[in-house]
């Protein structure tokens, strides 16, 4: 049977106790590690979220509560009191090695099952089995220091807002669905028959609403949800730390966010980000690095080749740069002995998948040069294309073309990142962050035949693009930034449309009709009516932050209780169906099965 914890107090967390602490009594509360037993001497590595710590019996202990500690056995949950004392065998290796405390009192206040997995940092053990039994994986030291972790960088960022004069405002859960943007998760009404509230994807509307409220700058850490596709570092909810300001311009709020930025990196991890941050347009950054989130920590960038290849007669290219589109190559500097044909074959599948036909190849090989296209091209046209792409021996060239500028850029960007990846050619010495600016204010939808708002619809556009909205839209440029680290977006936000005329063009633009523009909006709309400052803001991914702060592979690595890739949670059992009456009660049919 389980002891109680009655008249005992916790001294001191495992491992904090060092030679220091030598000759004190001290009460520790914590899990089984491991017992080992040597006959006459037992010890326990005693675990709690600060470290390990060796209690030591022996001769001199008491014997029923060696006896204890004998039945002792991984995940027991322990309370020990007794003096700390030198080791006699250190083990440098943990901060507490050079001690250990000779136990004179030992309950037991829980016994444990054999756990499924071990508890030890750097498991090997599937995701799946950790996921399912999550509260077991928190207990591992490495969980538990990228926890504790995201709570640090949270505190430096709320003490930084704070400090510069942000106030911390909530918003609603449940708010009106409004159609832009990623899939609302939708909430039936109990009391409005038919009717629904959504889970936010953002507090855009409402830090908006507060700034026509006077509230001047807002902060928040945000909950959000988006009924989406996952990823690695996408989850359907998910937290930003979100903020907006007055009377300011976009170098006064990316300035808030670079030192942001900076506090929680000197904090949490002690290293110092040099300020300002580089800035780079959106054109360049696609044009460069084919992304609008480019990783500047190594080289291999696009080049243009449609100039040079402009009166080519390989079909191929031709058509591409007939029907409006672009050829454009990079260089893989120095590998064309470590990427066969056989690899460039399968890379040639895998870029298919951002909408490339193909992938065109030169090996410059020590064995000998081939090409895929080469052939195909006058002798100028290959030396050109050569020249452009700085190509030496031992390189190997790797172009893309299509009708569709996008998809040479989608393709590349992805295939620079992905080689740089395979042959370790990333310096990850120091983060690397920098701003993309002047992004497109819209984008064209091929499913739905018309432009939508690349972030969304209250995006002021560049004022000298103005007169362009309905004439020319996919040239207008957005007072929109992006705050990118180590090729992830780690923010972004923009300057606010705070003119109702403006706003009313921009919903025309978007094809809403005055009445449609009412029924999504209305509330926002009416309250532009009485006043509104101009204002931006940006939100920075929480998680993303965190996650790449502390060198994971996953956002699932620094948050307490993720998702899957299915959007289910492994451990509740999350989504699960509910009684019938609920589903009564909220006027929802319940669906049946095929064959029910």
């Amino acid at each position: 049977m389980a002891e109680r914890i009655t008249g005992l107090k916790r001294t001191h967390y495992c491992g904090e106790l060092r030679t220091g602490d030598i000759g004190k009594e001290v009460t520790v509360f914590g899990w089984v590690q491991r017992q080992r037993d040597l006959g006459q001497l037992i010890f326990i590595d005693l675990r709690d979220r600060s470290g390990i710590v060796q209690l030591a019996f022996d001769d001199a202990t008491d014997r029923e509560i060696f006896a204890k500690a004998f039945e002792c056995r991984a995940e027991f949950v322990l309370a020990a009191c007794g003096k700390v004392r030198e080791r006699s065998s250190k083990n440098l290796e943990i901060p507490t090695g050079e001690i250990e405390i000779e136990v004179a009192e030992l309950r037991v206040l829980a016994k444990a099952e054999t756990p499924p997995f071990d508890i030890v940092e750097n498991s090997k053990v599937k995701e799946d089995l950790r996921l399912k039994y999550r509260y077991l994986d928190l207990r591992r030291p490495d969980m538990q220091k990228r926890i504790i972790g995201r709570h640090k960088i949270v505190k430096a960022a709320r003490d930084y807002f704070d400090e510069n004069g942000f106030l911390e405002i909530e918003t609603p859960n449940l708010i009106k669905s409004t159609p832009e943007g990623a899939r609302d998760y939708l909430v039936p009404s109990r009391v409005f028959a038919g009717k629904f509230f959504a889970l936010p994807q953002s507090p855009q509307l409402y830090k908006q609403l507060l700034m026509l409220s006077g509230f001047d700058k807002y902060v928040q850490v945000a909950r959000c949800f988006r009924d989406e596709d996952l990823r690695a570092d996408r989850q359907p909810e998910f937290t930003q730390i979100d903020l907006e300001m007055s009377f300011v311009d976009a170098d006064d709020v990316m300035a808030v966010g670079e030192g942001m930025v900076k506090r929680v990196y000197k904090e949490v991890l002690g290293m110092d980000i040099e300020t300002p941050l580089r800035r780079m347009t959106w054109q360049e950054a696609m044009d460069r690095f084919g992304s609008d989130k480019p990783d500047l920590r190594f080289g291999m960038e696009l080049k243009d080749l449609s100039g040079v290849l402009s009166g080519t007669e390989f079909r191929v290219f031709a058509q591409a740069l007939s029907e409006g589109g672009s050829v454009r190559g990079i260089n893989l500097k120095g590998k064309a002995d470590h990427l066969p044909r056989k690899e460039i074959d399968k890379l040639t599948e895998w870029i298919k998948a951002y909408g490339a036909k193909g992938l065109a190849w030169t090996r410059l090989a020590s064995t000998g040069e081939s090409s895929s296209y080469e052939k195909f091209l006058s002798a100028e046209e290959v030396a050109a294309v050569r020249s452009a792409l700085g190509a030496e021996p031992g390189d190997v060239l790797l172009l893309v073309a299509s009708p569709k500028k996008k998809v040479v850029y989608d393709s590349l960007g992805a295939l620079r990142c992905e080689l740089a990846a395979r042959f370790d050619l990333i310096d990850r010495s120091k983060p690397c962050l920098l701003w993309v600016t002047d992004f497109p204010l819209f984008e064209y939808d091929e499913e739905e035949g018309r432009y939508v708002a690349m972030h969304h619809p209250f995006t002021m556009p560049k004022e000298e693009d103005i007169d362009r909205l309905e004439s020319d839209p996919g040239s207008v440029r957005a007072i929109a930034y992006d705050m990118v680290l180590n090729g992830n977006e780690l923010g972004g936000g923009s300057i606010r449309i705070n003119d109702p005329e403006l706003q009313e063009r921009m919903f025309q633009a978007l094809g809403f009709t005055p009445e449609k523009a009412q029924e999504q909006f209305g509330f926002l709309i009416d309250a532009f009516r009485f006043g509104v400052p101009p204002h931006g803001g940006m939100a920075f991914g929480l998680d993303r932050l965190v996650m790449l702060m502390l060198d994971c592979e996953s956002i699932r690595d620094v948050i307490a209780f993720p998702k899957v890739a299915s959007s289910a949670e492994l451990m509740s059992g999350a989504p699960a169906e509910v009684d019938d009456k609920q589903l009564t009660e909220l006027n929802i049919c319940k669906v049946q099965a095929d064959g029910e």
